[in-house]
């Protein structure tokens, strides 16, 4: 057999960057083996980067245990499921002049860097089935998380018709087979969010209570956090920065210094990031500065792998696969 990710990387990444990645992935694995659980963080455009072909996998061998994410993270895993082969690559993107962009606004384009999301045929096609839910649960006066309305999208079969790539590459269908929670702190920070809003203003949704807010996404965390570190720690693996691991990361200092109740710290702790420290950036902090917050002990295993997560992930999920 060919040489494996695991074995290449043990045998060529020795050193700096590249030596971090395989010390991360080898304190993942060690975090697995004494019972502990992972959850996994995402900011910047993960799911357009179609990091779900290694996220999903890992997720249905069990190895990540929570989401925490960017709504745009979340809305457009289910973008590229029902509209991949309607979406455009730019990849001359850094040439493009303003009536070059116009031009890509004019045809329904919406540009990720060099990727262009289609307007019709991802984000109304998702519009118009989802609303479907939302409209339901007013007219039921019933309430949930902005995933749950997701999972229901994906348990209705509404769009199984509609995939077009192989949803073992959809990380939210495997969330949802496992049931995960998907927290996504800044949900109305979001295409679907914005839509949402105006269906409200509309009338054609009832009430925007049909949505939980982000303080009862904090609640639902804190009893997760509880019940899942009741036995072993739960490690924390941040990709990017900004709210999708502010938000989460949080938790452990609520329970002990808010709520004053026993509670474990985080027991791994490893970010992609390329964000700068000395700018004052919090999603560039080194981990140390997370001791000083409660969040971290001077023992937890603490990783910074500063370089480019569209190419980091892929290859540390790969290592924890065994692949």
């Amino acid at each position: 057999m060919g040489e494996t990710i695991r074995r290449f990387m043990q045998e060529n990444y020795r050193h700096f960057n590249a030596a971090v990645m395989v010390e991360a992935a080898e304190a993942w694995i060690q975090l697995l083996e004494r019972g502990g659980k992972m959850l996994l963080t995402m900011a910047g455009a993960m799911s357009t980067a179609e990091l779900g072909i290694s996220l999903a996998e890992l997720i249905r061998q069990e190895k990540v245990h929570g989401i925490s994410c960017t709504a745009a993270n979340l809305e457009e895993d289910f973008f590229n499921l029902v509209a991949h082969d309607h979406y455009e690559r730019v990849p001359h993107y850094r040439q493009l002049s303003p009536a070059d962009e116009v031009a890509l606004y004019d045809r329904g384009l919406n540009r990720v860097t060099d990727t262009c999301i289609p307007e019709e045929t991802a984000m109304r096609k998702i519009e118009g089935v989802i609303r479907k839910y939302w409209a339901a649960a007013g007219e039921k006066g019933e309430r949930y998380f902005p995933y749950e309305y997701f999972y229901q999208m994906i348990r209705g079969g509404d769009l199984r018709a509609e995939y077009q790539i192989d949803p073992k590459h959809s990380w939210a269908i495997a969330a949802c087979e496992k049931h995960l929670p998907i927290y996504t702190p800044g949900w109305e920070d979001s295409t679907l969010a914005n839509m949402f809003v105006a269906d409200v203003m509309k009338g054609w949704i009832s009430d925007y209570r049909i949505l939980k807010s982000g303080v009862e996404q904090m609640a639902h965390l804190v009893g997760w956090y509880r019940e899942n570190t009741a036995k072993a720690p739960i490690g924390f693996f941040q990709i990017g920065g900004g709210i999708a691991g502010d938000f989460p990361i949080c938790v452990v200092p609520l329970i002990a210094q808010d709520l004053r109740q026993e509670c474990r710290l985080w027991g791994y702790f490893c970010q992609i990031s390329d964000s700068t420290t000395s700018l004052g950036s919090y999603s560039g902090a080194v981990p140390n500065e997370k001791i000083t917050w409660g969040k971290l002990g001077a023992e937890t295993p603490r990783f910074v792998i500063e370089s480019d997560a569209t190419i980091v992930a892929p290859l540390i999920f790969n290592y924890v696969l065994g692949r």
